[in-house]
């Protein structure tokens, strides 16, 4: 080697020992108490509306409301025990001030407004995940919620099934369902998904431009029996604008289109004015003619089928309004039979015919999709046949 070589070699060896000085010369930060205790703080309501990163984080406000919509909080009159707003002050009237916080079953009991009309104005603390509920900064999935403003020690334990397929919601919104099978899970279901916010008629033609967005362009809905994508704005009833069609025909049961059955957005869906006349209070069921209108459809006298890919979409969708609907809250007792042409009797068939069709076409995303905005910006409850598709079989075999 020569002398030019080696002094490229020693200036080299001379560097990299510079460079492990310095490292190892740099102070290392650790989680100090003092850091810990600092991550651990509760925020303020306005602290909390600015860190909407997903992050978990306690925050301590006032009661104000339940939250219906992005800018809408009602502070009487509550329709559901699924959400609450909080504020920094008492006396806040701009909901851009306001944290929306989910309060998932667990919970319910205790800081649902429809059971506790009485904590509005009063100060909660709760912690959960810092992301936007309902469009809006919010707070979801708590993990703690108590009254006053310290924060909690304790939370609910819900008990998970290992087993059981659905996703984080199982040991949260479904934990009382867990492991049960029958009609023990009927009524787990039913007392889970029956506390939701209720929209009026005007409000699901918003609501429905959000849950139906077609996934390629969200200037447009997708309509569910002709898989058509069509404007948002081209809605109302001419012809081929887009209208409610309720899977659950309106008739059957006589509930119209009133504040409850009628505006449930779990079994409304976009669909062609002129499909939806052809279908108008038909029952499910296999064969018929073809609908010119709705390539893959079939209809006859009294029954009515839908293109292959929605198939078990509505068999989901008549599922949840049997289980929801149980006759206990002013509204008809909506039950499945194995009859078509059941008219205005509360009865929607057929039963043999959907449970095949929830098995032959499972969730897909824009199911998946449309599940989860429905709970997160419109009514707080969940379909759990799309959830749980399993759980149809053990409920009607």
């Amino acid at each position: 080697m020569n002398m030019q070589s080696r002094f490229r070699s020693r200036s080299t060896w001379l560097a990299t020992v510079c460079a492990l000085v310095v490292v190892l010369a740099t102070p290392v930060v650790v989680a100090t108490a003092s850091t810990s205790a600092s991550a651990a703080t509760t925020l303020t309501v306005a602290q909390a509306l600015g860190a909407q990163d997903g992050r978990s984080a306690t925050v301590t406000g006032y009661v104000i409301g339940q939250p219906t919509a992005s800018n809408t909080v009602i502070r009487s009159g509550f329709t559901a025990d699924t959400a609450v707003a909080i504020a920094d002050t008492s006396a806040e009237t701009s909901t851009s001030r306001m944290l929306y916080v989910q309060v998932t079953t667990a919970y319910r009991s205790a800081f649902g407004l429809l059971s506790n009309p009485g904590l509005r104005g009063q100060r909660i603390t709760a912690t959960g995940t810092l992301t936007a509920y309902f469009a809006h900064g919010g707070l979801k999935n708590p993990t703690a919620m108590s009254l006053g403003g310290t924060t909690p020690t304790s939370s609910p334990t819900p008990t998970p099934s290992p087993t059981v397929p659905g996703g984080g919601y199982d040991s949260t919104y479904y934990a009382a369902a867990i492991g049960k099978t029958g009609t023990a899970l009927r009524s787990s279901l039913h007392s889970i998904i029956r506390s939701h916010t209720r929209l009026s008629y005007d409000r699901v033609w918003e609501a429905l431009k959000d849950t139906d967005q077609d996934p390629a362009n969200p200037n447009n809905v997708i309509l569910l029996y002709t898989g058509r994508s069509q404007s948002k704005s081209s809605n109302g009833g001419d012809p081929n604008d887009w209208n409610r069609e309720h899977v659950w025909a309106k008739s059957h049961g006589d509930f119209g289109t009133a504040t409850g059955p009628g505006t449930d957005v779990h079994h409304l869906r976009p669909t062609d004015v002129s499909v939806n006349a052809s279908r108008g209070n038909k029952d499910f069921d296999l064969g018929g003619s073809t609908v010119a209108e709705a390539p893959g459809c079939y209809t006859d006298a009294d029954s009515w089928e839908p293109r292959d890919a929605v198939k078990g979409d509505v068999a989901r969708m008549i599922m949840y309004m049997a289980i929801r609907y149980e006759g206990t809250d002013g509204w008809p007792d909506l039950e499945l039979n194995q009859s078509v042409g059941n008219g205005s009797a509360p009865y929607h068939g057929k039963l043999s015919v959907l449970l095949q069709w929830n098995q032959a076409d499972p969730p897909d995303a824009f199911e998946k999709r449309r599940n989860q905005v429905i709970h997160e910006r419109w009514q707080g409850n969940r379909n759990p046949f799309i959830d749980h598709p399993e759980w149809a079989t053990s409920i009607w075999g």
